[in-house]
């Protein structure tokens, strides 16, 4: 089975996914030390249990500082919303499950 919700480790990693994929795709740019992001973390995977049609990755803005440079992210926990290859969307800050789902069910076709 495939993991829906994974961290990734490298840039080259991000872009092949962001790039190549037909899903649409959730990025969730965190840092170990936000109590927000921690707690937002748990919501984002039960959403990838029920929207399989969706991706949802992790990226560890102190590890990927360029990639989080590369998207601006000033704020986080910050979810970058990507539809075949573009950014289409953004949700800053921790949300209910509900406030998300809606979010990203209004980018699917």
């Amino acid at each position: 089975m495939e993991k829906n919700y994974m961290e990734l480790e490298v840039a080259d990693e991000f872009n092949k996914i962001i790039n190549s994929n037909t899903k649409l795709v959730v990025v969730d740019f965190y840092a170990e030390w936000c109590m927000p992001c921690l707690m937002l973390s748990p919501i984002l995977e039960d959403l990838a249990e029920q929207m399989k049609n969706v991706n949802f990755i992790k990226v560890n803005t102190e590890d990927n500082e360029e990639l989080a440079s590369r998207f601006n992210i000033s704020s986080i926990p910050c979810l970058i919303i990507f539809k075949n290859g573009k950014e289409v969307g953004r949700i800053i800050g921790n949300h209910s499950s509900d406030v998300i789902e809606e979010k990203i069910r209004g980018y699917l076709d």
